[in-house]
Parts: structure tokens; C-alpha cells; sequence
């Protein structure tokens, strides 16, 4: 591994930032965003709540273009997920990088709290968990190395009208040093979460969320001249908000981390919603915001709302990575880092040697309704306006075997375009499960062969067609966006679209995921 610099004043090369970026700049269901940084070098994790593999992990030059490298929990035993229902597993990360590598602490809320995990290549492997022994443990884990070798280990305390509570830690063994204290109650908003201390010119600084991850989301911060405070709240606390600005584009701001470039300039990484008609179904997205200084206090984007559209002056140089092909052929030996299971490993559940080029979905007793893991292999839905297709070869037996496409936000509420019946009379329908109850929209007889499911996506609503031997796709019938929003089906993630089999296996060819402008 390349060594760790943090020094400041590195060159920066001669290529030139962008002129503007757009937020959000990790679109779709990336929420919780941390960052840290490692020379010319910035990694970036968020939370993965039941999916699995857990917290995605990110690279970026120059803090807009991201490519995943990896996740920070691959294996059953650092993710027990298993009967843990939707929007519950793991929660917000805070990622940290020092000369022993790099650090992820985390909350897995149903299953064993607060712990972390180490590396020295953020892509990974990441080590066995680390749990931290408290009899309440509470969320939003972070930590923060001082200067002298000290770790302090600060968390959220106390629930909907709590605070932050911290103490010192020993990373060998997980144990803390203190009994955690209260340091800072916020400024009165509920949920005050989120908390990241920094040091920055001698003074340490805390920053974090308040109002609920929602539409009165905030960001506030403290100062004191010791870790463990008196904080003296900021006079123009909050520093970011759209609370009160239903008008902006960009929603429930909050949930922020600090990074500095190597030539001294400030950003902020958050999260945020894209809410269509009030109501958003990507998810919190990773949003990017400048930050200068002002009596030793942080301006956020200069006091002013964050927008889509935002100026790239104090960016490092533009390094955009290769676009993401918008076909998956399952020709290679394994599953790229978009693919995404629920609450475990899909051991047995798919093969993609069986049937080569083919992903073979090998459908079992659990179907999309049920907390548990069927098979369902899918990706994040990133854009508003997109298509995703897929071409399935799939002979039903009777009643209870299905395969298709699915667009997930959770068990109760999620559309299907799926192939059943039997394999002398096989149907393509259309079907809706909203607030738990399922629901036939269309169907219709099919021919023998593949066939080709389609979904096409605009704001507000999913578009559903099929085609079979080369012929023009046939729309089926359409739904709605808003019944797969948080607004409306509650939970902190957003829409995945994939493929899926119930009760028997089924092959897939390829499936095709394109934005289409946002």
C-alpha cells in the first residue's frame, strides 16, 4: 500500500477542476455518507441497513466521480442480518483513515450494536468485527485520533430528545476507557445524531444532524478547547438546512463529515433527498458541499441553500472514472460490486458457471414479501429516468413459481413483472404489493422461449412491457413511484431493481441498467 499522506500543499497536477458539479454526486440510495481522506485520495462509506454485502465502499480524485472498490462487511460473520426486517442492520458508518490503516465503525441496531472493523486496503478484506461492550449502546458510532494517540469514541445518547456521549477507547481490544459522557445536547432539535469531532487549529470541533433524518433534517455544530468540552454551540447554528424550503430541489439535508484537500480547501459530504411531488423513492443520496471558515466557525456553500447545479471552484483536478457499461452480460466469474442481496449471502442461490453466460437464479420458498433472503439479486435504482431490462429463460411448474423483475423499497411494497403459470400455459403479469397487500395489475399469455422484461422509469412513474422472439416490447401496464417512496412506505433506504426467482431456478442472459437524464 502506498504510504499515507496527509500533508499538506501536495500538487495537484495540471489537470483542471470542473467548472460546476452536480449534486446529488452518489445518486440513488446512498445515505450516511463519511469520508476520509488519504494523499491525493478519498474514500467515502455509507449505510446498507438489510442488504448485503454491508457498507459500500468508494474511491474518488476529486470528490464528485465515484467508483465502488469494495465493501467493509462481506461475510456472514461481520453482517448477521439474518430475520432482521427492512430499514433496521446496519446503520450509519463513519469511515477513518491514519497511518494503521483504515477504520469502519458502525451500528448493527438488532444484532450485536455497535463495532468496527479494520483494514489496510479500503477494498478490502476488512476484519473480523470488534464489538463494543455497553449496556446501551445507542447509534451513529464515530471516532476521532488525536493528536497525542488518543481515540475518542462519541456517539449518539439518549434517543429523540438526547445528545452526543463519548469516551476514550482502546482499538486493540475494544474496551472503553470511560464511562461515556454527555458533551453536547445540540441546539433543541430532535435526534441529535450524526456526531463527528474534528481538530482543527488547535480547537476541537463537533459536528451534527438534528431534526430527524426527514424534511427538518439540520446541521449544527459546537466548538470547545478540550475533546470532552464545554462546547459553545455556533451563533448561526444550523449551518445547512432546507427546513422551511419546500421550494428547493434538494430536501432533508443533514447528516454531514468534513474532508480538506490536499491543498487546505474545505467540503462537506452529506445526505439528502430528491422528494418528486413530496414524496422521494431513490433514497438519501450523497450530496457534496464547499465549506469555508469565518470567525473560526464553518460556512457552509457561503450561507446559502445547496443546489443540483454548484460551482466547482476549489475542486481538486477533475478525474472522472470509465462509465458504467449499461449491459451485464454474466460472462465474468463473479458478480461486479453493484449486485446486492438481502440479509446474507446468496450461498446456493445462484451460479453463474451452471448455465455459462447465464446468471442462474435458483429460485427457493422465499419469496420478495418475506424478511428473509430469497433469491433476488439487484442493484440500486440511481436515476429518476432509467430503464432496466433483462432477458429470462424461466419454466414455471404450477402455482408458487415466479421469476422476473423486481423494484424493491421493502417487503410490503414492491412491484413485480413476473413470468408464471406453467410450462403449457406460462403468463407474463403485472404485480403491486403496496402497504402489504398484492395486488394483480395485467397479464397475459406468453409463447415459448426467453423473455425479455422491461421497466422504464420517469419521476413518477414505472412503465412495464415485455417482447419475445425479437419482436417490439408490449406494455403491460404502469404504477406509480409514490407508493415505493419513504413518504409512503416508510424506511430509510430506497428502490433497488433486479432480478429474482420463487420455487424453481431460472436463467438470465443479461440485464441491462440505463440512466436516461436526470
Amino acid at each position: 500500500m502506498k504510504p499515507l499522506l496527509f500533508a499538506l500543499g501536495l500538487l495537484a497536477g495540471t489537470a483542471q477542476a470542473a467548472d460546476t458539479y452536480r449534486n446529488p454526486v452518489l445518486p440513488g440510495f446512498h445515505a450516511d455518507p463519511s469520508i476520509c481522506r488519504v494523499g491525493n485520495d478519498y474514500y467515502l462509506a455509507t449505510s446498507s441497513f438489510e442488504y448485503f454485502p454491508g457498507v459500500p465502499i468508494f474511491h474518488s480524485k476529486d470528490l464528485v466521480h465515484w467508483k465502488q472498490i469494495g465493501h467493509a462487511l462481506t461475510r456472514t460473520s461481520q453482517l448477521p442480518l439474518a430475520g432482521q426486517r427492512y430499514s433496521r442492520g446496519i446503520f450509519a458508518p463513519t469511515l477513518r483513515c491514519n497511518e494503521t490503516g483504515f477504520w469502519m465503525i458502525t451500528t448493527n441496531v438488532d444484532n450485536g450494536g455497535n463495532f468496527y472493523v479494520h483494514a489496510k486496503d479500503p477494498a478490502g478484506p476488512w476484519s473480523e468485527p470488534v464489538w463494543i461492550k455497553e449496556q446501551q449502546g445507542w447509534i451513529d458510532p464515530s471516532l476521532f485520533f488525536d493528536d497525542d494517540g488518543t481515540v475518542y469514541f462519541t456517539r449518539h445518547d439518549g434517543g429523540e430528545k438526547g445528545g452526543v456521549a463519548q469516551a476514550r477507547i482502546d482499538l486493540k481490544t475494544g474496551k472503553l476507557l470511560d464511562a461515556p459522557k454527555r458533551i453536547w445536547n445540540g441546539t433543541g432539535g430532535v435526534w441529535p445524531e450524526g456526531p463527528h469531532l474534528y481538530k482543527i487549529n488547535g480547537m476541537y470541533y463537533l459536528m451534527i444532524a438534528e431534526g430527524g433524518t426527514s424534511y427538518n433534517h439540520a446541521i449544527t455544530v459546537a466548538r470547545s478547547k478540550s475533546p470532552f468540552g464545554p462546547f459553545e454551540s455556533n451563533p448561526a447554528n444550523p449551518i445547512l438546512t432546507h427546513r422551511g424550503k419546500p421550494e428547493q430541489p434538494l430536501q432533508a439535508l443533514g447528516h454531514a463529515d468534513l474532508v480538506q484537500t490536499p491543498d487546505g480547501k474545505w467540503w462537506m459530504v452529506l445526505l439528502g433527498v430528491r422528494p418528486q411531488q413530496n414524496k422521494h423513492h431513490l433514497g438519501r443520496e450523497t450530496m457534496l458541499a464547499p465549506v469555508t471558515w469565518k470567525d473560526g466557525w464553518p460556512v457552509v456553500n457561503d450561507g446559502k441553500p445547496l443546489t443540483v447545479e454548484m460551482s466547482g471552484a476549489g475542486l481538486p483536478p477533475a478525474a472522472p472514472w470509465p462509465a458504467e457499461p449499461v449491459r451485464t452480460g454474466f460472462d465474468a466469474p463473479q458478480l461486479d460490486l453493484r449486485w446486492t442481496f438481502l440479509r446474507g449471502p446468496t450461498d446456493g442461490l445462484y451460479s453463474l458457471t451452471e448455465r455459462p453466460g447465464w446468471l442462474r437464479l435458483k429460485g427457493n420458498r422465499w419469496t420478495m414479501d418475506d424478511a428473509a433472503t430469497p433469491a433476488f439479486v439487484a442493484r440500486r435504482q440511481q436515476h429518476l429516468n432509467m430503464r432496466a431490462a433483462m432477458l429470462v429463460d424461466f419454466a414455471p411448474g404450477g402455482p408458487g413459481q415466479y421469476a422476473g423483475l423486481a423494484l424493491r423499497q421493502n417487503e410490503n411494497n414492491h412491484y413485480q413483472l413476473r413470468i408464471g403459470g406453467s410450462a403449457a400455459a406460462r403468463r407474463v403479469e403485472l404485480v403491486t404489493r403496496v402497504k402489504g397487500v398484492t395486488t394483480a395489475v395485467a397479464s397475459t399469455a406468453l409463447a415459448t422461449g426467453p423473455v425479455e422484461l422491461q421497466v422504464r422509469a420517469w419521476p413518477d412513474r414505472y412503465e412495464f412491457s415485455y417482447a419475445q422472439q425479437g419482436g417490439k416490447p408490449v406494455v403491460l401496464g404502469s404504477a406509480p413511484t409514490a407508493p415505493l417512496s419513504s413518504e409512503e412506505a416508510g424506511g430509510f433506504t430506497g428502490v433497488f431493481v433486479g432480478m429474482f426467482a420463487t420455487g424453481a431456478p431460472a436463467d438470465v442472459d443479461w440485464f441491462d441498467y440505463e440512466p436516461l437524464g436526470d
